[in-house]
């Protein structure tokens, strides 16, 4: 590949994925979550319900929830929101809840203790099937990615996940993006 690829940066806040068993408890039953904003990636949206995360040390307010419903609840922070929770988050690829901290979630309809679920989602790049074929990329290869601009810096291990409706955007949690002084939209460049 002799090509410079370009990536446009998608900061992701704390937020979490619900289920539909949670939901009703957080909301009352037979309650459905509201589009507030339609995300980059293809059927995905920022709800109009926020709710508080409950850790041994600390709360943190208004957390948004992300569309749709999923078949598991899960809740990414970041390490500094993981340090004012009191909870050990590992940091791994969303999706995979395995040895992930519990935590509590507090919404204006009731409660629900989370044994397992809370991470910090590892820095991926989101990519369309056809345009990685096209690049050479493959499902769950791990590249490095090249920031630019006064605090430029080099991402490791950032894993490029594949997906017929997935739209071009890379994303890290706000610790990534202040360290590196990234806004939405902005372009990086994968290092071949």
């Amino acid at each position: 590949m002799s090509k410079e690829i370009t990536v446009p940066i998608g900061v992701s806040n704390r937020h979490l994925h619900v289920n539909e068993e949670d939901l009703q408890i957080l909301f009352g039953k037979g309650y459905q979550l509201k589009n507030k904003k339609n995300l980059k990636q293809i059927g995905q949206f920022a709800a109009d319900e926020i709710v508080t995360i409950q850790g041994p040390k600390g709360s943190i307010e208004k957390v948004r929830i992300l569309g749709p419903v999923r078949k598991e609840t899960q809740v990414e922070i970041s390490l500094t929101d993981s340090f004012k929770l009191g909870v050990k988050a590992p940091v791994m690829e969303s999706g995979n809840l395995d040895d992930t901290a519990g935590i509590t979630i507090i919404g204006p309809n009731g409660s629900v203790e989370l044994q397992k679920g809370v991470l910090v989602a590892s820095r991926h790049i989101h990519m369309q099937d056809t345009m990685a074929a096209e690049l050479g990329f493959t499902d769950n290869e791990v590249v490095k990615v090249e920031t630019f601009g006064i605090r430029a810096l080099v991402f490791y291990n950032v894993l490029i996940r594949v997906h017929k409706d997935f739209r071009l955007e890379m994303h890290v949690d706000m610790d990534e993006a202040n360290a590196s002084a990234l806004k939405n939209e902005e372009l990086v460049k994968i290092i071949i």
